[in-house]
């Protein structure tokens, strides 16, 4: 995760989302895209994205037919650019999607591929010399045909700032909430994330799968472990408070969490209290100071180190970023005063 490379970019310059479409494109990666950039949440009151489907001509989609809002010269007009995975990634991509995607780049949009979609900006030369990940089942073919990307097989996605790639499926939802989180801020993001009912954050560089499947249940080891943490974030837990509560011993404990969330339980933790930390530097004016203590970190010191390590950019700046937006009620969704 990391706003390090869009610091300086503000909504209003990001209006514009094209989706590229072409024939044989999934159409499940394509619509989750649509639904998060093509409404806005109805909680919160911000300027929303203008999406443009854009394709050279009309494409199947499996059994639907899609009549694209522009030609694929329009993509240079875009601010965003989302390309959708396409089932053949055995195939070479299109060359007029290749050339539209790198002309768009070109003139300064950020181009993000969505699973297989990483075939096309890697045959656009946009991913030599750059770290990209794909679904796992097509990351040795993507490194194989393109030896100059540094493939990826392990993470949900890699976000190189005017570049990004997600893994397939749920992966592709990550991402566009990143992107999303990236321009809105976490409250948005968050608020776009309830509407679809699905997790609010998984961070880039999760494990694309784990050996067990995350339990969809309330009963799994740690359903009553992981809400009693979060209540809990300002307080100076340990793996070994985790484990007593869990009533397992701490390597047991560390199994589960890497069954259930695919990581430890402290890079978990970590991740709980950064979360809070930039949810409150968004929606409060609560000194540095101050969120070290709600989140847990104690001393501004360390959330400083951790927050600038982990988002890319310190407290403050990152508070500026988004403070810099018209700030919203989450209850009635009317515009506050800064």
């Amino acid at each position: 995760m990391s706003v390090r490379n869009d610091v300086a970019r503000t909504i209003p310059d990001m209006v514009t989302v094209a989706l590229a479409v072409t024939e044989g494109m999934l159409h499940f990666e394509l619509s989750m895209a649509y639904e998060v950039f093509g409404a806005a949440p109805v909680d919160v009151a911000v300027p929303w994205y203008d999406v443009e489907v854009c394709g050279s001509r009309a494409v199947l989609l499996g059994r639907f037919r899609l009549e694209p809002d522009h030609g694929l010269d329009r993509l240079r007009r875009a601010d965003t650019v989302i390309v959708p995975g396409w089932a053949d990634a055995d195939e070479d991509p299109p060359a007029d999607l290749v050339g539209a995607v790198r002309a768009a780049h070109e003139a300064g949009a950020r181009v993000a591929s969505l699973c297989t979609g990483a075939f096309v900006l890697a045959a656009a030369g946009l991913l030599d010399g750059r770290r990209a990940t794909t679904h796992w089942a097509h990351t040795g073919a993507l490194a194989a045909r393109y030896p100059r990307v540094e493939v990826d097989p392990d993470v949900l996605y890699v976000d190189n700032g005017s570049v990004l790639t997600s893994a397939g499926k749920a992966a592709a939802m990550d991402l566009c909430l990143h992107l999303v989180r990236l321009d809105h801020g976490s409250s948005v993001a968050n608020a776009v994330a309830r509407r679809l009912v699905v997790p609010p954050h998984r961070a880039g560089g999760q494990a694309q799968f784990v050996a067990a499947p995350v339990p969809t249940r309330d009963d799994h080891p740690l359903a009553a472990l992981l809400p009693w943490v979060i209540e809990r974030l300002d307080r100076p837990l340990t793996v070994e408070d985790l484990a007593r509560q869990a009533r397992m011993s701490s390597r047991h404990l560390g199994r589960h969490f890497r069954a259930v969330t695919g990581t430890t339980p402290l890079q978990w933790l970590l991740t709980q209290r950064i979360r809070r930390a930039q949810e409150l530097l968004e929606t409060t004016d609560d000194v540095v100071d101050a969120i070290a203590t709600a989140t847990g970190m104690g001393t501004a010191t360390t959330l400083r180190r951790h927050f600038n390590r982990t988002v890319g950019v310190p407290p403050d700046t990152y508070r500026r970023t988004f403070r810099s937006r018209p700030r919203t009620d989450a209850n009635d969704g009317r515009e506050t005063p800064h």
